[in-house]
């Protein structure tokens, strides 16, 4: 029975247990949808040419080296690169499989949402018809990334204060909250962000109360007590990651949107048509006495975004209650027709139906399913590839930036081995490989057999240090000109070239085999420090 907006701040509403059984069968059955999905075009990628994305093997490797921090990411996503690297080996779809999974779990959790808001079967099915073929949800659940499980820390929390205001039981919602929550500072710190912005939201309306109680303070000591170890491995390595935000600011390292591209973004992100879908649902949060909170959320962490002039898709993780909320505010705009009256999951056959063609359409923005030269011919043809749209400053290639990551480290590892074999056994022992960035080396890590571990100064490789090696005999891969490398060493060979015609522009580059480096690599590691 739906809450109403009237009585909903006095009167505790239990939700029937035969309606929550209804809402899991049925977000079962999307999200089984959503990972067959992730599941089927992960094994049609590595069919028709796509590899890797450069920082899968950027997280795979930190998998092998498990910490409680890095320079630029949290440690959950290193652990689930080890998991998937020990369980699936070198497999792409099997590496991806936990994303898939991810996302098909976020899936589900809008279907709950819609249900513990108050939506019927009509309303829950909407809302997941909408968020399952969204493009910007389609790219990030397809590969290895930390990016597909912020949605599910995000919305389990608001899951949980949801349930306690329906009357739940605090104690066990509140340790579900600081469990989530705590987990999701360690995936990515924006979730930092996400819990500031609620926590205002919060303060801002009579639910309030919902703070006035010992299990709230022990659910956020909870939160505070499973992200301590990252906090002190940052004090430990002097706030890596605070230096790596700063240098990216100095840098100019992200485009900067002004409020109207951000907005424009955020509509294009979750594709056009779904604007009917959660701006209604946001419209109806705000006009909610019980739920206004969860508006007010929105809107201060969109703010929060837009002034911190943050990437567009940082504010993705938060659609899905916006998504549950159009569901329930078009299921009670038609409540009288007949086929939301029934309770039908295809109570509106035409927006549904709209939603998931626009979202096949979309589908080969999202994800790689056609080959390179069919993709620039779709692309071509749609209009849906804007070859000036990106989220970083920099030259792009002919593929976006996405897909372009995609190319060309088989064929660097396989040079690399090339001049490594190609030197004398005792040259071999001396031998170290440099690279100019963490994608670069990963490929040589993950991919390579027989070589030195390749080291590089970008991020997390420059807190790995050295290895060892001296400088005596280097096999270098970065930008610079002959002329260049001969300032650090007496002998520079161009022995080989990265030259991908799909690769990212700064990927063409030159390989070199150097001798005699005029200052001694450990002695000279700090000046390779390059935290961006």
């Amino acid at each position: 029975m739906p809450l109403s907006t009237a009585t909903a701040s006095t009167t505790v509403v239990r939700v029937p247990d035969a309606a929550l059984s209804s809402a899991l069968r049925l977000g079962v059955l999307f999200a089984l949808v959503k990972f067959l999905l992730h599941l089927t075009t992960n094994l049609w990628e590595a069919h028709i040419g796509y590899g890797y994305f450069r920082d899968e093997f950027y997280y795979l490797i930190c998998g092998r080296h498990l910490a409680w921090g890095y320079v630029d990411h949290g440690p959950i996503v290193a652990l689930q690169a080890r998991f998937a690297e020990t369980v699936f080996g070198h497999s792409l779809a099997g590496i991806r499989m936990l994303s898939a999974a991810a996302g098909a779990g976020r899936v589900l959790l809008t279907g709950l949402l819609a249900w513990s808001l108050g939506g019927r079967r009509p309303a829950q099915a909407l809302a997941m018809t909408g968020i399952l073929l969204v493009p910007q949800y389609l790219g990030t659940d397809s590969f290895l990334s930390m990016n597909s499980f912020e949605s599910l820390f995000w919305m389990t929390c608001l899951l949980a204060l949801i349930l306690i205001l329906r009357g739940s039981s605090e104690r066990r919602y509140w340790l579900l909250f600081g469990i989530s929550a705590g987990i999701g500072l360690l995936n990515k710190p924006s979730m930092t962000f996400f819990l500031l912005a609620l926590l205002v939201g919060i303060l801002l309306t009579p639910q309030r109360r919902l703070l006035s109680n010992r299990w709230a303070w022990m659910g956020i000591a909870l939160t505070i007590i499973i992200a301590s170890p990252n906090l002190l491995w940052q004090i430990q390595h002097h706030w890596p990651t605070l230096e790596f935000l700063h240098n990216g600011r100095v840098e100019n390292k992200n485009v900067r949107l002004g409020p109207i591209p951000f907005l424009t973004q955020q509509i294009l992100n979750m594709q056009p048509a779904t604007l009917l879908l959660w701006l209604p649902g946001l419209i109806w949060l705000l006009r909610s006495a019980t739920w206004r909170w969860l508006g007010y959320t929105y809107l201060l962490f969109l703010g929060i975004m837009m002034a911190l002039f943050a990437k567009d898709y940082y504010v993705a993780p938060i659609y899905p209650y916006l998504f549950a909320a159009g569901g329930i505010a078009w299921e009670r705009r038609f409540a009288s027709r007949k086929l939301v009256k029934e309770g039908g999951i295809f109570a509106f056959p035409l927006y549904q139906s709209i939603l998931l063609l626009l979202g096949l359409l979309v589908l080969p923005m999202g994800i790689p399913v056609l080959r390179p030269t069919a993709w620039l011919a779709y692309a071509k043809a749609t209009h849906l590839y804007n070859a000036g749209r990106k989220t970083e400053n920099g030259a792009i290639g002919v593929l976006p930036q996405f897909y372009a990551d995609r190319f060309g480290w088989q064929e660097e590892v396989d040079q690399v081995t090339r001049i490594y074999h190609s030197l004398s056994p005792e040259d071999q022992r001396k031998a170290g490989i440099l690279a100019s960035n963490y994608g670069e080396a990963s490929a040589i890590n993950f991919l390579g057999h027989g070589l030195p571990f390749a080291i590089s100064g970008h991020n997390n490789y420059w807190l790995w240090g050295p290895n060892e090696a001296t400088g005596e005999i280097m096999i270098v891969i970065n930008g610079a000109t002959p002329e260049e490398m001969s300032k650090f060493y007496e002998s520079v060979e161009i022995a080989g070239r990265m030259d991908h015609p799909l690769a990212m522009p700064y990927e063409h580059r030159n390989i070199y085999l150097v001798r005699g480096r005029k200052k001694n690599l450990s002695n000279d590691w700090l000046g390779l420090k390059h935290y961006i």
